[in-house]
């Protein structure tokens, strides 16, 4: 009978020192993997070669190391490109590759789809397939041409980070641990809608910093186009914040899709201003990105603006996100998949 053999890719120190006992190798070896794992990319336990002869046949008895690679990518006139991957369930997910001068950002997926179905979000509109292993959110990083120069890191693809949350601090674990990628905290951004108890556990065993999806401040408003604003308020989640030990040195931001004549007006700042006075934050604006069969549309560039100068005399810090790779539906809100269809072979010369 064939052996399962289990991925191992993905996991965490703690995780791969038990299998070092269990195997019985010596207790050093754990690091050994982990170096290899994560930062020579071995693709296989037969380059590990500080590991005995012994050793590496007992450990690919039982263990394999698979990362996912793209199956496609679709390149905007902006240079931002999209990828897609499969996961192990043939669900499928898109992340984002978002090039700058001194900055690359990869903006990554932890489900594949979403259960919230926010009205202006077409990852919601799919519908939830899964949640991802750690394996299948590293490789979205691991498995990109772009992987050596990435310096960001945000969780703001598809799905909602909070209802995968075992899954995606193991992710952070390994990128951010010295055993594993080694990247800043101050680099890597996590998103939610607001899951008030996960949330809490975040803050408590990670220092990433921290986005919540805003979009109005008025209940009423905010459950039209949120379902969650009925199950965690957005009051509660501000005020869960303002009593939690978020730290120096992470910072805390807001996302604010901005939709002409429903959550532009100066009414809205002022409300804003009030719930978020006492907390250290910054808001980020984004253009809404049209939705089939979706009325909402986004505001003249002025009107943007001149909500980014109102919020600024608040005394909170608001910026305007750029929107990159709208031609390809890669800017906020349009990542969906379903069966792809004629998808074709990924190479690097893509």
């Amino acid at each position: 009978m064939e052996v399962m053999q289990t991925n191992l890719f993905g996991k965490t120190y703690n995780e791969i020192q038990k299998i070092v006992t269990e195997l019985s190798l010596p207790p050093y070896s754990a690091i050994q993997i982990c170096d290899w794992l994560y930062k020579k990319d071995a693709d296989s336990i037969e380059k590990m070669s500080n590991l005995s002869r012994p050793a590496r046949n007992g450990l690919a008895k039982h263990y394999t190391i698979r990362h996912d690679v793209p199956l496609d990518v679709k390149i905007s006139s902006d240079g931002t490109k999209k990828y897609l991957f499969q996961t192990s369930r043939s669900h499928y997910i898109e992340t984002v590759y978002i090039p700058g001068v001194s900055r690359h950002t990869v903006c990554i997926s932890s489900q594949a789809g979403c259960k919230w179905g926010c009205l202006f979000c077409m990852t919601g509109k799919q519908g939830y397939q899964g949640n991802l292993s750690a394996a299948e959110i590293l490789s979205q990083i691991r498995g990109i041409p772009e992987k050596d120069i990435i310096s960001n890191i945000v969780y703001m693809g598809m799905g909602e980070p909070m209802d995968n949350l075992d899954e995606v601090m193991k992710s952070l674990e390994i990128l951010t641990s010295p055993y594993g990628y080694a990247i800043s905290h101050s680099r890597i951004t996590v998103s939610t809608i607001g899951i008030i108890p996960a949330m809490k556990t975040f803050i408590e065993n990670s220092n990433c910093h921290l986005a919540v999806s805003l979009h109005s401040p008025f209940t009423d408003e905010r459950k039209k186009i949120m379902p969650v604003e009925s199950v965690f308020p957005v009051k509660q989640v501000v005020e869960t914040l303002k009593n939690c030990r978020l730290g120096k040195k992470r910072r805390v931001s807001f996302e604010y899709i901005i939709f002409e004549g429903f959550n532009d007006s100066l009414r809205h700042v002022n409300e804003i201003a009030r719930l978020l006075n006492g907390l250290k934050c910054r808001i980020n604006l984004i253009r809404f990105h049209p939705v089939s069969g979706i009325l909402l549309k986004s505001p003249e560039d002025n009107v943007i603006k001149r909500f980014r100068d109102s919020l600024t005399k608040k005394g909170i810090i608001t910026t305007i996100r750029d929107s990159r790779g709208q031609d390809i539906l890669a800017a906020c809100g349009l990542l969906s998949t379903g069966h792809p269809g004629n998808v074709k072979p990924f190479t690097a010369r893509n």
